[in-house]
């Protein structure tokens, strides 16, 4: 039996190909999906939001066919609000999430939004780490908002993201990664 990807010894900077999610991909999310999130989305909630390209931005990370990480973003307005982002476990460390931020982060601001903002786990130190690398700063909680725990949420907003300012920060940020980022298609 062959070993899962997530088995073998991977490069620490993987080529990673950034593409709009698909129905095709849903497999890998779910998959994912179940292993980080207590209550994971279903299919019919993701199949939903992709039928809202308007307003919706959904992403997938792939490392060959495998998908290793997903991010989803709604606009409204100028605002860009990220519903859910994810990475497999056994990918985690290797700056998927980050590829994810930084092309939704460009997307957005290219689709007139001129902020974004995401709610954290008050306990997920690490994510909020990352959140303020990409100019996320704390704006507020959300009490409770975790129902499977009660766990409060803090609300974090990037402002500025369609300045150049912004730009050269996700510059600095997609160097510091290593690897190659592919975008596949020509949405952003």
């Amino acid at each position: 039996m062959r070993p899962e990807p997530h088995d073998e010894p991977q490069s620490q900077h993987p080529t990673v190909v950034i593409a709009t999610m698909r129905r095709r991909h849903l497999r890998g999310v779910l998959q994912i999906e179940q292993q980080v999130y207590p209550r994971p989305w279903t299919f019919g909630l993701f199949l939903s939001e992709l039928g809202q390209r308007s307003t919706r931005l959904y992403l997938v990370a792939r490392v060959g066919h495998r998908v290793v990480g997903y991010l989803g973003m709604l606009r409204s307005i100028d605002d860009g609000h990220i519903t859910t982002i994810a990475v497999d476990p056994g990918w985690q460390r290797r700056g998927i999430a980050s590829r994810l931020l930084a092309v939704s982060a460009r997307a957005a601001a290219t689709r007139g939004c001129r902020n974004l903002t995401l709610e954290v786990r008050v306990s997920n130190l690490g994510a909020q780490a990352l959140y303020r690398r990409f100019g996320f700063v704390p704006a507020g909680m959300r009490k409770g908002y975790y129902p499977e725990n009660g766990e409060d949420a803090m609300v974090m907003w990037a402002t500025d993201v369609d300045e150049p300012a912004y730009a050269r920060r996700l510059g600095d940020i997609e160097a510091d990664i290593g690897g190659l980022t592919v975008i596949e298609g020509d949405w952003i």
